[in-house]
């Protein structure tokens, strides 16, 4: 049978992103199964089965009817060579899917194919538990314990029209939006299980208006509404939650904040153990964790109470990283925590020595992620070569809570009188600092001052953010008595771009080639336009005003863990709404990543989001009004998130000024609202690549219970068809080049150019467009940065430059060990990896680095020859 193709609602154009074919989505998988007519076994039941083999074949020409290059006829074969005796369709489907898995390195389209057979499989899945539509599903799991009584009232009340709506979008060809990858990950982490069978008991777009439902603000039918036009934008992959709102929305235990920040303990073993308690409670509920260790006294410090001497941070940072291991999330997902340290405590040293390899292991933390929460005297002092004091909390216990001059002021009065444990050359610990950075990718540097100097919720005395989160975008103030939330989603900005702009196409004059191609390899192959005008910006602003309305939403239905959280949440309703896929973007438009036009468009969408954003929270405002912590903001004070920044040039200004007068008439609902996540999992379930970054290949490895599977580049793949290039010697030497076109002369120049890794990009140029859109992010982003081969100097020298960039908060450092892709039998892919040195890191050359304090003076004193960021 041939399956009709099925365009997506009019603006929602499929990702076209790694793992799936580019362009729009064509046909549906439901329609050819749901009836019974390809393959009778586990759907209707009903009616003599066609034998196994042959059911398969037909199924595998109606899901490839509308997909030219994926070709059913090696996937049969594999099926056949792999068959058991006996083998149901079932169990056929099986290897079928893992078959056109294993051909996506060879051809994106066979994404699509994997994707639809395993919407098959999902289907007959929860049919064999009798759900035939949503409310079944809804009914199912609140019988089984898993749904909450609110959610399933909901859903009994307003049952047709929900299961109207599910029905719809499966028409109009939402499960086909899905790519393989992303539809095995909603399977296998995301969709809720049958207590005893462990089978699904719900398809993915049950799943998805299951969480939709689970925030409806009551049972009317304007409430209806908002859940209907939530599940539009998921069920689009316009917009998504992040990962603990989609695991327990509708849930018994709806606890959806991604975020919690815990202020240091007292310098009290009472206090120490209740932190254990209240990050277990977090961390259970699928809670990601970032809390400061600075209040705690340094090793050797006096204990008056037995005149003992303290044994420092790291004995409990140990008990802390048992505790982050042993509580993981009810094996969904590890438990995490990064602690934050600042740099003028004693026990700094071997701070950055527990995620060493080597050494005494009771000495370790394994599981812990480490940063610095680093005051501007510290770089301060690191540029200028002089000295700086290392001190214990309990000797100087004022600084954990000043920031800026009075820290500066604090601190050098503390020197001063002499209550400093030990003096050390500021970059001789700076370039201790790197070499953690270049050993492990932990010890991430993140800006205290520059953090509190811009929040908003910082403006009156007393009030400081003592840390990030456990991925460094969030900047919200803690004490003892609050621990600091958020609640965080992001927007796909590939779902947001006109529908006639195709991938490949190119701006007039931008680089990349003009709006048709042309005859030299430059992309093209769309309508000319400039960038600006290429995103949808109405359909950006709806998408925006739902996510904000519903992020706020969970601050009121969400299960709190502990009492300081839900105090904090209610105090100050933050909020971080973030975007992914703009590397998508970028191909789509041709604009090579480290472009004027490229920063120029990431900048300005940035700043549409804080406008949609900010107008949305004043409205919620006008209906709700205010929270609590409002009058203490220094928005409440006339100060917008970019008057902090006076070399910001907004392109919309008539707008902000539109707004600034309603906010002073209005506030604002939330304190907070924008901050750029990873979004890791959530952007492989929508197609995309992640938040900000650039593509780390264009070639890489998934790994599955199965094995590991190649998956390549769809953009590229497009292009080098439309040159007449994508063939297996291509494939053969994109393996060979570990995924890089770099070294591939017969690849044109702007084709190059366009498809670079982020290891060929200049960090410059990323810490530059962070940069342009820190203005934007009234919180902060998860800025990774890339080095093949890290060095002292490099990294020095990189990250003294994000500094005085204004950039508030850094993640990891990626590095890169020597990998090879092989191919191997049946599209797998194999990797053989040198292991990176334990030691310091060698040149590019594999010469020993000179030590830490000279290559330190050497980039700090020559920051522009400095090759990490050129």
């Amino acid at each position: 049978m041939t399956i009709a193709p099925t365009a997506p609602p009019q603006g929602t154009p499929a990702p076209s992103t790694p793992g799936s074919a580019p362009g729009t989505a064509a046909g549906t998988a439901a329609d050819e199964a749901s009836d019974g007519s390809v393959d009778t076994r586990g759907t209707d039941g009903s009616g003599p089965a066609a034998h196994p083999a042959d059911a398969l074949r037909r199924t595998l020409a109606a899901l490839t009817a509308d997909l030219p290059d994926a070709d059913p006829a090696p996937v049969e074969a594999a099926v056949l060579r792999g068959r058991q005796p006996g083998a149901d369709a079932g169990a056929l489907r099986a290897l079928a899917i893992e078959a056109a898995a294993g051909l996506i390195g060879e051809e994106p389209a066979y994404s699509r194919l994997a994707a639809r057979l395993l919407t098959l499989a999902l289907r007959d899945e929860t049919a064999g538990q009798g759900v035939r539509s949503f409310s079944d599903s809804v009914a199912l799991g609140h019988a089984q314990g898993l749904i909450a009584d609110a959610t399933a009232r909901f859903v009994r009340t307003h049952a047709a029209r929900l299961d109207a709506l599910v029905e719809s979008a499966v028409a109009e060809g939402a499960d086909d939006r899905f790519g393989y990858f992303g539809l095995r990950t909603l399977h296998s982490r995301y969709l809720l299980r049958h207590p005893t069978t462990r089978q699904a008991v719900e398809t993915p777009q049950h799943f998805l208006l299951r969480v939709a439902c689970g925030l409806a603000a009551g049972e009317t039918d304007e409430d209806v509404d908002e859940v209907a036009e939530l599940y539009r934008l998921t069920s689009s992959l316009a917009y998504l939650p992040s990962s603990p709102t989609l695991f327990n929305s509708g849930t018994r235990h709806p606890q959806m904040s991604s975020c919690y920040l815990l202020d240091s303990p007292r310098d009290e073993l009472d206090s120490i153990y209740e932190r254990y308690h209240q990050v277990a409670r977090l961390s259970k509920h699928a809670g990601g964790i970032g809390l400061s260790w600075s209040r705690i006294r340094a090793r050797g410090s006096l204990i008056r109470g037995t005149n003992g001497h303290s044994g420092g941070i790291v004995p409990f940072l140990r008990t802390l990283d048992a505790s982050v291991a042993a509580v993981n999330q009810g094996g969904r997902r590890k438990g995490a925590a990064c602690v934050y340290l600042e740099t003028w405590h004693a026990d700094i040293e071997e701070f950055l020595e527990l995620r060493d390899n080597t050494g005494e292991d009771s000495r370790r933390t394994h599981n812990l992620n480490l940063a610095h929460w680093i005051p501007d005297e510290f770089m301060r002092r690191v540029e200028a070569d002089e000295q700086w004091s290392l001190m214990s909390p309990s000797d100087a216990p004022e600084l954990v809570d000043l920031w800026g001059e009075e820290f500066d002021a604090a601190y050098r009065t503390a020197e001063a009188e002499g209550r400093y444990q030990r003096r050390l050359p500021a970059r001789q610990l700076y370039g201790a600092m790197m070499r953690t950075l270049a050993q492990t990718g932990n010890g991430w540097m993140t800006f205290k001052d520059t953090s509190n100097r811009t929040a908003n919720q910082t403006a009156v005395p007393g009030r400081t953010v003592h840390s990030s989160n456990l991925c460094t975008e969030i900047l919200e103030v803690s004490d003892d008595a609050e621990t600091a939330v958020c609640n965080l989603g992001s927007v796909n900005l590939a779902a947001h771009l006109r529908e006639d702009v195709r991938p490949g196409a190119a701006g007039d004059g931008l680089p990349g080639g003009t709006a048709e191609g042309t005859s030299d390899g430059a992309p093209g192959g769309g309508p000319g336009r400039e960038p600006d005008h290429a995103l949808d910006w109405e359909r950006l602003d709806a998408t925006v005003r739902t996510a904000v309305t519903f992020l706020d939403r969970v601050v009121d239905v969400n299960f709190y863990p502990t009492e300081q959280a839900a105090r904090s949440n209610s105090r100050w309703r933050p909020v971080g709404l973030g975007l992914m896929g703009l590397q998508d973007v970028f191909f789509r438009l041709g604009l090579p990543f480290d472009s004027d036009a490229a920063r120029t468009l990431s900048t300005r969408i940035s700043e549409r989001i804080m406008l949609a954003a900010y107008e949305t929270s004043a409205e919620l405002a006008e209906r709700h009004g205010v929270p609590d912590g409002w009058q203490h903001t220094r928005t409440a004070r006339g100060v917008l998130h970019p008057d902090h920044y006076p070399e910001a040039r907004p392109h919309w200004p008539e707008r902000w000024e539109r707004l600034r007068a309603r906010v002073a008439r209005t506030g604002m609902r939330n304190t907070l609202l924008l901050a750029v996540a990873p979004t890791a999992t959530i952007a492989s379930i929508a197609g995309v690549y992640e938040c900000i970054e650039p593509q780390v290949s264009n070639l890489f490895k998934r790994e599955t219970l199965s094995g590991e599977f190649l998956q390549v580049n769809a953009y590229l793949v497009a292009e080098l068809k439309r040159l007449g290039r994508w063939d297996a010697r291509a494939r053969a030497q994109l393996r060979e080049a570990n995924g890089s076109v770099q070294g591939l002369d017969w690849v044109p120049a702007p084709v190059r150019e366009l498809y670079r890794t982020a290891w060929e990009l200049p960090q410059r140029a990323l810490i530059d467009m962070a940069a342009a859109r820190t203005p934007y992010l009234d919180q902060s982003q998860s800025l990774n940065l890339f080095l093949s081969s890290p060095t002292i100097g490099k990294l020095s020298s990189m990250y003294a430059y994000a500094w005085k960039r204004g950039i508030k908060t850094t993640y990891y450092l990626r590095s890169r060990p020597a990998t090879r892709i092989a191919q191997a039998a049946g599209g797998t892919a194999t990797a053989t990896r040198t292991p990176a040195s334990p030691t310091a890191p060698a040149g590019p050359s594999g010469t020993p680095q000179p030590p830490a304090g000279e290559a330190v003076a050497c980039s700090l004193e020559n920051p522009e020859t400095c090759e990490a960021c050129q």
